[in-house]
């Protein structure tokens, strides 16, 4: 059987499993992240945010621990939860 073949009789039957979307990264990747899809450069972050650009870049690389009150911060200023920065691989469990 072909793989085009394997992979319509796949689709009819649905007896595939969805591919998970997630993609672990660090909080300093997720700020990292964010700024970017918000076309923000670090130095006007920084401006936004009252933070030094030094820091912004330290916690985008790793070296410097971002915490709860400069998450809050970055977050007012990039206008999200600060859990989206701080807890970026976190699955979201249903409610029982």
């Amino acid at each position: 059987m072909t793989t085009r073949k394997r992979v319509k009789e796949i689709l009819k039957n649905g007896s595939f499993a969805p591919a998970k979307t997630r993609v672990a990264m660090t909080p300093g990747q997720s700020l990292k992240v964010i700024r970017e899809l918000q076309e923000l450069s670090q130095n006007e972050l920084a401006k936004i945010s009252g933070l030094p650009q030094s820091t912004i870049s330290g916690m985008e690389s790793g070296r410097i621990n971002i915490g709860v009150e400069r998450a809050k911060t970055l977050a007012e200023a990039l206008r999200v939860h600060p859990a989206v920065i701080v807890f970026p691989g976190w699955e979201v469990g249903h409610a029982s």
